[in-house]
């Protein structure tokens, strides 16, 4: 089986061609204050702006009742043990005062991709706290889904349809890159991180399989398993072996990806395999 046509680029590749570092440089980045507990001091007016409706929505605190609250409750539950694991981090040499470095992460209320970047502070007397910078790249990475508001959210209005992604960004060699989704064969997860590997390379990011599932086009991007999703644009052959099905992508390796039996029937619709 050959791969499947890969769609032309959009229209609108010209406007997102910009240089990233360029636009990252025009950006005002969000900042919040911590205590050594994490729990928040202090917003500039651009983290306030975004992290005080994601506080008042899905907790139902007021900005004004934000302070001294725990960072962490500020995102989606299935965020948490990765912000966690963030704002603990320390490097091999165990100094206090020095950074990890900066993560992509998904917020969904509101539906935001941010890279963020944790810096340990030092007072006179030792590590006195962390200050949290992200940069909001939802305009650099997605855009509009173009489908019709889901169901009822209980509270009387529909549930907004998360953002398409078109980029994804991570970080690598001290610079944070967009890789275009275009360009990707696959993803594999593996606990807090993902690989995202394309034809001659592969890239680590914090997001998970589940976020990039909701801002996938499902009719090009399928998981097949609890730890894959494939491009079938990049799908080249179904092999199976005695009761399991593989699928071999179009990377350097012509890696053989284990299918679910539970996808096998909608994948073979998908790809026109009888």
């Amino acid at each position: 089986m050959k791969p499947l046509e890969r769609a032309a680029p959009p229209a609108s590749e010209s406007r997102r061609s910009e240089t990233f570092q360029h636009r990252l440089e025009q950006f005002n980045p969000g900042m919040v204050w911590l205590d050594e507990q994490g729990h928040v001091t202090a917003f500039n007016d651009v983290a306030l702006q975004i992290l005080g409706p994601a506080g008042e929505q899905s907790l139902g605190v007021k900005q004004d009742k934000l302070f001294g609250i725990d960072v962490v409750q500020l995102h989606p539950e299935k965020s948490r043990d990765k912000l966690r694991f963030l704002l603990h981090s320390r490097d091999a040499g165990g100094c206090p005062v020095k950074s990890p470095p900066p993560v992509a992460m998904m917020i969904n209320i509101p539906d935001r991709i941010l890279m963020i970047k944790v810096s340990k502070m030092s007072g006179a007397d030792g590590a006195c706290g962390t200050c949290m910078i992200f940069y909001d790249v939802t305009d650099l990475t997605t855009e509009p889904s173009g489908q019709q508001a889901g169901e009822s959210n209980g509270l009387g209005g529909p549930v907004a349809q998360p953002r398409r992604l078109f980029k994804i960004p991570v970080y690598r060699g001290n610079r944070v890159i967009l890789i275009d989704l275009k360009d990707v064969v696959r993803f594999q997860g593996d606990g807090h991180y993902i690989t995202i590997v394309t034809r001659d390379d592969h890239y680590l990011s914090n997001l998970s399989l589940g976020d990039l599932e909701l801002r996938l086009d499902n009719s090009i991007y399928l998981r097949v398993h609890r730890s894959h999703i494939v491009s079938l644009l990049y799908a080249v052959e179904l092999v199976k072996s005695d009761e399991s099905v593989n699928l071999v992508m179009d990377d350097a390796e012509q890696t053989q990806v284990p299918v679910s039996r539970s996808k096998t029937a909608h994948l073979k619709e998908l790809l026109g395999v009888v």
